[in-house]
C-alpha cells in the first residue's frame, strides 16, 4: 500500500496511511509536503482559494476557510462544513438484485419463535416499565448466578433492562409514542424466549398497555411493586416467575435457518478516517452479501448521513422511499434548530484526532456500510421492520440510542465498526466488533472481533474482507460469542431515544 493514498479521482486531498514528514517528496503523487501530517489525516493535492469546495470519494467533505497550498494539512484549522445543494436524483442509482435460491442461501443455527421470527440468542428478559422498577429487577436478575443457570443448557442467561425514564411525560403524543414502540419492540424480540414487563404500577408507561400493542400473551409475562405489596414481595414473585419462564425456555434448541431471517443494525462509534477507506466499505461488501442471500440490513444514525444521504436517495426503490429520507432530514434540520444546535456538529474530538475534519467527510464514510444495494424502505425510529434487503431507519447518531431502536425494530445481530475503540454490548443482541485498523485491533485486542486494518495494511481486499465478516455474521448468529458477549456487556446500554420535555 502506498503511505499516501488518493481514494477519488476527483479528490482535491490524499490520506495519510501513515505519519509523514514535511520536506518529504513523494513520488507517486508526485507532492511535496509542507506539513506534517499525522496517519489518518489529509494533505492537499492542489492549491486552494479560501471558499473552495474540497473533495474526497469524489465528494465535497467541505469548504475552504483561507488559501491553501498544495502539500498542505487541511483540517479543522483550514475546513469547515457549509450548506451545498446536493441532486437527490431519486432512484437513479438504482439496479436490480436477483437473489439466491432458497436452496442456495447460507445457513446458520437459531431459535425459531412461534411469529416465525429467527433469535440469535435464547434470552429470558426483564423489562421495566420505568425507572422506579429498575432496582428490583436488578435483584431478580442476580438470583440467577451461573450456577443457577447451569440447569438451563439451552438459555443464554436472563437480561434485566433498566433505563432512567418511563414516566414524567405526556401520556399521549410523539414521545410516548416513540418510547412505547421501542417497549413493544423489546417485549416481542425473537432473541427473548419470554419477558417479564416489570413496573411500579402509577407510572406513565403502564404494562397493560404496551402488553395490548405486542399482541402476545403466551411469553409475557407482568408484575407492579403496588400491586405485589412492596420490594420484597415483588422480588420474590419475580424470582418464581422467572424459574417458569426458564423451563419454557430451555426447551427451545438451536435448529437450521436461513441467512433470510438475519436483521443486522449497522454501527460506528469512535470512528476515524481508517473507518470510511476499510471498516465500513468491508461491512459494506458484507451487507451486499446478507442481501443477496435473503436478509436484512438496517441503516441508521441519521445525523451521520447528513451530506452524503444523496447517495441513498439515488438508491431508493420506489420515489416514496428517497421522498422519506429527504423528509427526516429537513425533519433534523429543524430539530436541531429548535434546540438551538447544528446537524452538523459532529465530528466529536476522536473522530477529529483520527483525521475526520467535518461531518459531510464523516457521513460519506458511514453510509459505506450499507454496501451498494437498493434502499428498499425507511423506518422511524423503533418501527418494525417487515421490508428485507437493505433499509434506513431514522435515528441519533449516538450509538447506544441508535443501536436501541434498531433492536427494537428487530436486529437480531449488531454489527458495529470503529477506529478509536469501543467496548459497545446490547443484549439480546450481539455486537460484532470491526476495528478499521491494525493498531486498534492489537491495542484493544480484548473487545475487537475482527481486524479490518488488514485492508490498509494491504493484505486483503474490502471483498475478500466482506467475506470474512459475512462468515463471522453466521458464526455468530449460530452461537459464537462476540468479545462484548464474553465481557457480560450490554444489559446498562439500552437508551430509548427521548423526545419532548421530561415533566
Amino acid at each position: 500500500m502506498p503511505r499516501i493514498l488518493k481514494l477519488g479521482s476527483a479528490d482535491d486531498v490524499a490520506v495519510a496511511l501513515e505519519s509523514v514528514s514535511a520536506g518529504e517528496y513523494l513520488d507517486d503523487l508526485d507532492l511535496a509536503l509542507l506539513s506534517d501530517i499525522q496517519a489518518g489525516h489529509k494533505v492537499a493535492l492542489r492549491t486552494v482559494s479560501a471558499g473552495d469546495p474540497i473533495r474526497k470519494f469524489n465528494q465535497i467533505i467541505g469548504f475552504a476557510t483561507q488559501p491553501i497550498q498544495t502539500g498542505e494539512h487541511i483540517h479543522t484549522h483550514n475546513l469547515v462544513a457549509a450548506s451545498f445543494e446536493r441532486d437527490y436524483a431519486i432512484g437513479s442509482d438504482t439496479h436490480p438484485l436477483k437473489l439466491l435460491e432458497t436452496d442456495q442461501q447460507a445457513v446458520f443455527q437459531g431459535f425459531l419463535r412461534a411469529d416465525g421470527r429467527i433469535g440469535t440468542r435464547n434470552y429470558v428478559g426483564i423489562l421495566t416499565t420505568v425507572n422506579c422498577s429498575a432496582s428490583v429487577a436488578r435483584r431478580v436478575a442476580a438470583h440467577f448466578t451461573p450456577q443457577v443457570l447451569s440447569a438451563f443448557p439451552n438459555v443464554d442467561g436472563v437480561v434485566a433492562i433498566t433505563h432512567g425514564t418511563g414516566c414524567g411525560m405526556a401520556e399521549h403524543g410523539e414521545p410516548a409514542d416513540l418510547l412505547r414502540r421501542v417497549f413493544a419492540g423489546y417485549a416481542t424480540h425473537p432473541n427473548f424466549a419470554s419477558v417479564l414487563l416489570l413496573g411500579l404500577g402509577c407510572e406513565t408507561n403502564q404494562v397493560d398497555q404496551l402488553v395490548s400493542l405486542t399482541g402476545q400473551s403466551n411469553t409475557i409475562y407482568r408484575s407492579t411493586i403496588q400491586d405485589e405489596g412492596g420490594t420484597t414481595a415483588t422480588i420474590r414473585s419475580g424470582i418464581e416467575t422467572v424459574y417458569r419462564m426458564l423451563e419454557q425456555a430451555n426447551q427451545c434448541v438451536r435448529t437450521p435457518a436461513s441467512a433470510a431471517n438475519l436483521v443486522v443494525g449497522l454501527q460506528c462509534g469512535g470512528s476515524d478516517a481508517y473507518s470510511g477507506i476499510g471498516a465500513n466499505p468491508a461491512l459494506g461488501a458484507a451487507v451486499d452479501l446478507l442481501v443477496r442471500h435473503g436478509g436484512t440490513a438496517i441503516l441508521s444514525e441519521t445525523p451521520e448521513i447528513y451530506g452524503a444521504e444523496h447517495l441513498l436517495t439515488r438508491r431508493a426503490a420506489r420515489p416514496e422511499v428517497g421522498q422519506r429520507l429527504i423528509e427526516r432530514i429537513r425533519w433534523w434540520e429543524q430539530y436541531t434548530a429548535r434546540h438551538n444546535g447544528s446537524i452538523d456538529n459532529n465530528p466529536q474530538p476522536g473522530n477529529k484526532t483520527g483525521g475526520l475534519t467535518t461531518i459531510l467527510e464523516k457521513s460519506l464514510g458511514a453510509v459505506s456500510k450499507g454496501g451498494t444495494t437498493n434502499l428498499n424502505e425507511v423506518y422511524l425510529y423503533a418501527e418494525q421492520v417487515r421490508e428485507r434487503g437493505l433499509v434506513f431507519m431514522d435515528s441519533p447518531g449516538f450509538d447506544p440510542v441508535s443501536a436501541t431502536g434498531q433492536v427494537a425494530a428487530g436486529a437480531n445481530l449488531i454489527c458495529f465498526t470503529t477506529g478509536r475503540g469501543s467496548v459497545f454490548g446490547c443484549k439480546p443482541t450481539p455486537s460484532l466488533k470491526l476495528a478499521s485498523n491494525t493498531a486498534l485491533f492489537r491495542r484493544m485486542s480484548d473487545d475487537m472481533d475482527i481486524n479490518c486494518g488488514t485492508i490498509i495494511d494491504g493484505a486483503e481486499t474490502v471483498e475478500a474482507l466482506g467475506e470474512a465478516i459475512f462468515a463471522e455474521i453466521l458464526a455468530t448468529a449460530s452461537g459464537k460469542q462476540t468479545r462484548s458477549e464474553v465481557h457480560g456487556f450490554g444489559e446498562e446500554e439500552f437508551q430509548p431515544w427521548i423526545l419532548g420535555a421530561t415533566l
